[in-house]
């Protein structure tokens, strides 16, 4: 079975359109964050189930992932250069496939069902599908800012 590369700007992954947004004021309107934001609040659902033995453990490690990734874009949106905002979008997305480790790591060991985690792991991939779009929309505005 071929798995979908996630880098690939034709990849289709479920959920609905994203509509280009033309009055990003704040961090909030970014559609990565919004995003983000349902994969964090999943991640907080998923892990109220987790074992006590790994509350400080998987759980932990699973839960800062997910908050990394909406902090992150948080951060990136309050710097004030494109390559510095570009920097913590590479973040967020490192630490979405971060999530996807996790989110594997408590299927096999049986604390997650496989629908939670199908249903984790493609927000996870719309996630991470997001923030690509994102870093290449915001080095186009540099590209364009740089010629002026």
């Amino acid at each position: 079975m071929a798995e979908t590369k996630i880098e690939n700007r034709k990849t289709k992954i479920g959920g609905a359109p994203i509509p280009p947004s033309s009055s990003i004021r704040d961090f909030t309107d970014l559609v990565a964050w919004k995003l983000g934001g349902e994969l964090r609040r999943k991640a907080y659902e998923l892990t109220r189930k987790f074992p006590a033995e790994e509350k400080h453990v998987l759980a932990a490690q699973l839960r800062r992932a997910a908050i990394s990734v909406t902090a992150n874009l948080a951060e990136g949106y309050g710097r004030y250069s494109y390559q510095e905002n570009m920097q913590f979008c590479r973040h967020a997305r490192g630490s979405a496939y971060e999530v996807r480790h996790h989110l594997t790591t408590a299927l096999d060991a049986g604390h997650i069902s496989k629908s939670d985690w199908q249903q984790t792991e493609e927000l996870a991939k719309r996630v991470i599908l997001v923030l690509n779009g994102y870093i290449r929309a915001t080095r186009q505005r540099q590209k364009q800012a740089n010629k002026h």
